[in-house]
């Protein structure tokens, strides 16, 4: 099997505080060839303060990741837009390979 170079790409958000539902529809419009968008049951944000899905303490914030992979320079093209909408420190990358 022949395997190409791709970007993984990972862009972290609080919901209920991010433009998590505008950054969706925004990269559905666009060229990428997929997206994953997970919520998380815990998380601790930038104020270290922990937010999570339990029934009696149920946060407005938990945490939202949105993964894609494409190639690195599709990959690159889009970071540079979402860079506009989403702080840069919450956006994280690293190569990879994908079956063709």
């Amino acid at each position: 099997m022949s395997r190409i170079d791709v970007t993984i790409v990972r862009v972290y958000l609080s919901e209920g505080r991010d433009h998590t539902k505008r950054i969706l529809k925004w990269l559905e419009q666009s060229e990428v060839k997929g997206f994953t968008a997970f919520r998380g049951i815990a998380g601790i944000g930038v104020a270290h303060e922990l937010h999570t899905a339990s029934l009696l303490d149920l946060s407005a914030e938990l945490p939202i990741v949105i993964e894609f992979f494409d190639t690195p320079e599709q990959a690159d093209k889009i970071i540079s837009e979402l860079e506009s909408m989403v702080k840069p420190d919450r956006i994280v990358s690293w190569p990879a390979q994908s079956g063709k």
